[in-house]
């Protein structure tokens, strides 16, 4: 009786601390338990709502189809007949979505929701982003460049160029950019390439024609430029507005770099023609370019941007004496960017500057010719910018002939697709002549553009 005793004791002894656990663990329970049942009520709204766009969809299908009216004196089937006059349950009951929609007055009397862009969107499945883009240009004041001087004066008023975009991804291996120029003299591609994106060990390829990465100037069209006009030094020594443009392809590859440096290799091979800069003769007078760019973040605010580039083709002498000689081109850039991202958000600087050096082989000795551009471009309210930028170059095939230039702009955008740009470019020639001259440019963009080379 004793041994019972104490047995029944010690059970309750033990029992007492799992009672009081499972009490205190109870509204712990009880929480969970509400949460479940509320994340299944979640899920149970989703599937209704789901249910009732397949429906809409599904009718939408059906009202497409429009199926002949029976003819006069044909009576249909018992089973058809029971089928159309019995809808099914679940039929019946809208989604809460579609009860919702049809409250606020989106839907329309059966309940079905509107259907907005889906003609146009199914339209573009397979068609590329297409975009025009304007470059209108008026010039005022007196230019007349000496017989051997490179740079051209701007017409009074001028479409300078329109631009057609067609860009579009062909697969997940590949992309395809197109854009064909169109001026008051022709119509040019200024580019057209596939760029495959997926090769092995990190590699880029691109293949076509396309503007050479020597540079920075080079690589830009015309719409993307804060002037109206292009440097000096591109002018004489690197072919001006289109430049380095040529067919061939284009490996690149980031190569590793200390932990916060963005290193980037290019090589690149082209025909060979290239305006006033290459020009082949047989096949093998190929050109090349070789392009190195390190990028670094210096502050949360500020970046640095450097860049090496080499060029390397052939060329046919002087405008007397023809011939097969070599050109070979060295340059050098850099590249401030200050843009605040908490305070002054409508405030940005750019500070560019690029150094170019020419070797051109001719009759009757060579011509080492050098030139650089240094600007500067700050942003002082949400719409408007102003800048400034000072030239300094030698022509190519008269390097003993130095021209300088200045140049002032003030832009103003509407919008993210509209910019109206004033310029003042003053230029001195060497052979003591002067130039001053004011530019009204106007550049408006439709369509989906995609973004160059940042």
């Amino acid at each position: 009786m004793n041994k019972a005793f104490l047995a029944c004791i010690t059970a309750a002894l033990f029992c007492s601390p799992l009672l009081g656990q499972q009490q205190t663990s109870a509204p712990t329970a009880n929480a969970q338990s509400s949460e479940l049942d509320q994340r299944i009520r979640e899920l149970e709204d989703r599937v209704i709502a789901l249910e009732g766009k397949i429906r809409t969809i599904e009718s939408e299908k059906a009202a497409t189809a429009q199926p002949q009216p029976p003819q006069r004196g044909t009576q249909p089937e018992a089973g058809a007949a029971a089928q159309t006059t019995v809808p099914s349950p679940s039929a019946t009951v809208p989604s809460p979505a579609v009860a919702n929609e049809t409250q606020a007055g989106l839907a329309n009397a059966a309940g079905q929701l509107p259907v907005y862009g889906g003609n146009s969107a199914a339209s573009k499945a397979l068609n590329p982003d297409i975009s025009v883009i304007g470059d209108f240009i008026g010039a005022a004041g007196g230019n007349t460049p000496p017989p051997l001087a490179t740079l051209q004066p701007f017409p009074s008023l001028e479409m300078h160029e329109s631009e057609i975009g067609l860009q579009a991804i062909i697969d997940p291996y590949a992309r395809g950019d197109f854009f064909i120029s169109f001026g008051e003299e022709g119509v040019n591609l200024e580019e057209g390439y596939i760029t495959f994106t997926s090769l092995p060990a990190g590699f880029v390829a691109k293949v076509g024609k396309m503007r050479s990465a020597f540079g920075k100037v080079n690589m830009m069209h015309n719409h993307v430029m804060p002037w109206v006009d292009r440097p000096l030094v591109t002018t004489n020594l690197v072919g001006g507005e289109d430049g380095i443009d040529d067919a061939g392809f284009s490996l690149e590859r980031i190569l590793p770099a200390p932990k916060g440096i963005f290193l980037e290799a290019t090589g690149q091979v082209f025909r060979g023609d290239s305006d006033d800069v290459f020009q082949h003769v047989q096949r093998s007078d190929v050109s090349t370019v070789e392009h190195l760019r390190a990028y670094r973040d210096i502050t949360e605010s500020t970046n640095l941007d450097l860049g090496f580039s080499y060029a390397r083709g052939h060329n046919d002498g002087t405008f007397a004496l023809r011939g097969d000689f070599i050109t070979q081109l060295y340059g050098a850039d850099a590249t401030v960017r200050w843009k605040p991202l908490r305070r002054s958000i409508y405030h940005s600087f750019v500070g560019r500057t690029e150094l170019i050096w020419s070797q051109r082989q001719q009759l009757p000795s060579e011509q080492r010719a050098f030139g650089f551009y240094s600007s500067a471009d700050y942003q002082f309210g949400r719409r408007w910018f102003t800048g400034v930028r000072f030239d300094h170059s030698d022509r190519s095939q008269f390097a003993n002939l130095r021209d300088h230039g200045l140049a002032a702009t003030l832009t103003y955008w509407p919008s993210e697709f509209s910019q109206v740009r004033g310029e003042y470019r003053f230029t001195h020639y060497a052979e003591n002549r002067d130039s001053n001259e004011l530019f009204m440019q106007l550049i408006f963009s439709l369509g989906a553009h995609g973004a160059h080379p940042f």
